[in-house]
This record gives structure tokens, C-alpha cells and sequence, in this order.
């Protein structure tokens, strides 16, 4: 994994002089001429009965890395039990050795942690309904091999349609893909985020304990209420790299 953290770099290239390094004062004039940023940011906000505190990182991440055997969410589910995990991903690789240098790693913007709560009604006190982990920007080829997902997802396969899990019956619990007409999830090897226009913009995952209504990001469509248990979303600018269920070669990440 490779990531291009400025600030941290700064801070660390400084460490070997600090010991010997004679603290003084900065005039007025010296530091007119200083700049800087934190690498944490922290913001508060409500939205639909919640409130939110929002923990980013503010940076631009260079991602090559591979994970497998994802399983997330495991609980039995009446109504669909599926592959008996809300999230069963075999698969999920960020960049690819397969093609040109351009297209071998992921450019991720802003990671960023968020805290959900609720008002309990009794003396003020709030419990923690969840958290979500998510990107504000994420460009590149990530191979996937997904069996059932739980979450709001929306991919162009070009000839083939559009795979949404929001046209689902059962609302996008431990979906597979499979209706009739429908392309399985099974059948896609992994995306291409982002266009020529910009990176995908609405990646993220939830851990609740009830459903949320996350608010979405500025200029961006309405969210789909997120549910209870573990829910992706993830719907803008995706496309299919293929429909074999092949996924692209990543030899350069480990596991």
C-alpha cells in the first residue's frame, strides 16, 4: 500500500534533526511567510433525528492493495438470508498490473470516519446508533468478486444495462443480482471509478444498529436510507470492466 500523505512525509523527514534542533521565538515577519494544514479535520452536523461527527483525513491517497475473504454482517436474515452475510466479498482489489501505469493504482481523496448518534429523550444523553468509513473521491480499476452485497450500488455494463441494486425486491438486502433480465453480481469482475468528468464520489460504508438517513454530499443525488447491519453505497460514476467475472491481475499488492 502506498500513500502520498505530504504532511506526514514533512513531519517525518524532520524527526533526524529534532534532537539537536535549538528551539526559538518566530517574529512577526517570519511567520507571515509560514503556511499549514491539519491532517485531521473534525465537524459536527444533524441531519433527519441524528447528529454526526465527522473525522477526516485530509489527504490524497495513493491505494495498490489486495483483500479477500471479506465477510461482514453475519446474522441470520429471514426474509433473505442469501450467503448469510451482509457483505460477501471473495475479492476487492485496489489497482491492477494488467494494464498501463496510469491504470495501476487508485487515487483516493479524503478518507473520513463518521460517528451517528441519537438523542435517548432521557436527561440529554445520546447513544451511538453506528459509524460509516468512506472516500470523497475515488478514481481508478478495482477488481471485485462479489457474492451478495447489502447496500445501494449502481454499475453501467454498458450493452448490458444497468445493474442497481435499488431495483431489487427486497430494498437491497443480501442482494445477488439475480432477476429476471438482470446481470448476477457474480458476472462482474470489478469497475472503473470515476470519468473523464471526475473521481466517484459516494463510497462508503456503515456499521448501524437501526436504519440512518446519511445526508448526501453537496450537489449529489438524495441518498437511499441506509439499513441496519452492514450497508455499502456506492452508485456514481461506476463501470463494469467486464461481465466474465474475471478479475484484473494485481501482482504488486499483497494480501
Amino acid at each position: 500500500m502506498r500513500t502520498s500523505l505530504t504532511a506526514f512525509v514533512v513531519a517525518v523527514s524532520l524527526l533526524p534533526c529534532a534532537a539537536s534542533a535549538q528551539m526559538r521565538p518566530m517574529s512577526d515577519t517570519e511567520l507571515s511567510t509560514v503556511s499549514g494544514q491539519g491532517l485531521f479535520t473534525v465537524s459536527n452536523s444533524s441531519y433527519s433525528g441524528f447528529d454526526f461527527t465527522r473525522i477526516s483525513l485530509d489527504a490524497d491517497v495513493t491505494l495498490n492493495a489486495n483483500l479477500s475473504n471479506m465477510r461482514l454482517g453475519e446474522y441470520t436474515y429471514a426474509p433473505r438470508n442469501g450467503s448469510g452475510a451482509d457483505l460477501d466479498i471473495s475479492a476487492l482489489q485496489f489497482g491492477r498490473t494488467d494494464a498501463s501505469a496510469a491504470q495501476r493504482l487508485v487515487q483516493i481523496t479524503n478518507p473520513y470516519f463518521e460517528f451517528v448518534y441519537k438523542n435517548t429523550g432521557i436527561n440529554n444523553q445520546r447513544e451511538i446508533v453506528g459509524m460509516r468509513l468512506g472516500f470523497d473521491g475515488i478514481s481508478g480499476d478495482i477488481g471485485m468478486k462479489i457474492a451478495t452485497l447489502s447496500g445501494s450500488m449502481r454499475i453501467d455494463a454498458g450493452a448490458a444495462g444497468i445493474i442497481d441494486s435499488m431495483n431489487d425486491a427486497g430494498g437491497g438486502k443480501r442482494w445477488d443480482g439475480t432477476c429476471t433480465g438482470c446481470t448476477p453480481l457474480a458476472n462482474v469482475g470489478g469497475v472503473t471509478a470515476g470519468d473523464a468528468n471526475g473521481p466517484s464520489r459516494d463510497f462508503w460504508i456503515a456499521i448501524l444498529k437501526q436504519p440512518v438517513q446519511f445526508q448526501a454530499a453537496s450537489g449529489m443525488p438524495a441518498l437511499t436510507e441506509a439499513q441496519a447491519g452492514i450497508w455499502l453505497n456506492w452508485r456514481d460514476k461506476l463501470t463494469a470492466l467486464n461481465l466474465t467475472g474475471t478479475v484484473p491481475v494485481n501482482n504488486a499488492a499483497g494480501h
